[in-house]
């Protein structure tokens, strides 16, 4: 696993392949995406699996099957490299992943798997110390494509489109204090979270988890 302080051009070389990809969930709540691939006059289907999600779980060791072991409650079964016997208290790092589809009419949809178990460890902090490497925080600044207003049933209601790392844009809800802030901006700062693959640490997709600022 590589260090988590690689520089961002490493991180994200491999993710430019989701510049197709769709808006995320994000901190202020609002997950609609603006970023079109449209292609002359006909749109596209497109879809990308990326990174999603990772969690620690405490578990125990059920049976033991050979050189694997089955971990209870739900009886995933990973090898024994540490040697541990049926009872054993143990910790599991356990992985999501997501299909991120684009149709033909621009509507996003995001598909996620089950919670898949990768690794077991024999205490929580070796797996936070993993877990901390894979979900990296990270602030840097992102083009702000710009702000607009809407009106619906009188209310007025601002948002601001990000251009994130991935290529891909979002847009999230800001308040009036916000928008004039930004109005004239080029580039906005923001908090993003890199949610790298555990197999190939290369392959990233980036959640923004909210304003620097």
């Amino acid at each position: 696993m590589h260090s988590s302080k690689q520089t961002w051009t490493r991180r994200f070389l491999v993710t430019l392949m989701l510049v197709l990809s769709v808006g995320f969930l994000g901190a202020c709540g609002d997950t609609t995406s603006v970023f079109s691939t449209e292609s002359g006059s006909e749109a596209e289907l497109t879809t990308a699996r990326v990174p999603w999600d990772y969690k620690i779980v405490e578990a125990m060791v059920g049976d033991l099957v050979g050189s694997d072991m089955t971990i209870l409650p739900d009886n995933d079964l990973l090898p024994n490299d540490n040697n541990y016997a049926t009872g054993d208290k143990i910790w599991i790092l356990q992985f999501m992943d997501a299909e991120l589809t684009t149709d033909e009419n621009q509507k996003n949809e995001v598909r996620l798997s089950s919670w898949t178990t990768l690794k077991s460890y024999p205490d929580q902090a070796s797996a936070e110390k993993d877990l901390a490497e894979l979900k990296v925080s990270v602030t840097t600044d992102v083009n702000l494509v710009g702000v607009y207003k809407t009106e619906y049933q009188g209310k007025i209601r601002c948002f601001a489109v990000l251009e994130l790392p991935t290529g891909n844009r979002i847009k999230q809800p800001i308040d009036e204090e916000r928008y004039a802030a930004l109005e004239k901006a080029k580039t906005v700062p923001v908090v993003l979270e890199e949610v790298h693959d555990f197999a190939d640490y290369d392959l990233a997709f980036a959640k923004f988890r909210g304003w620097a600022n």
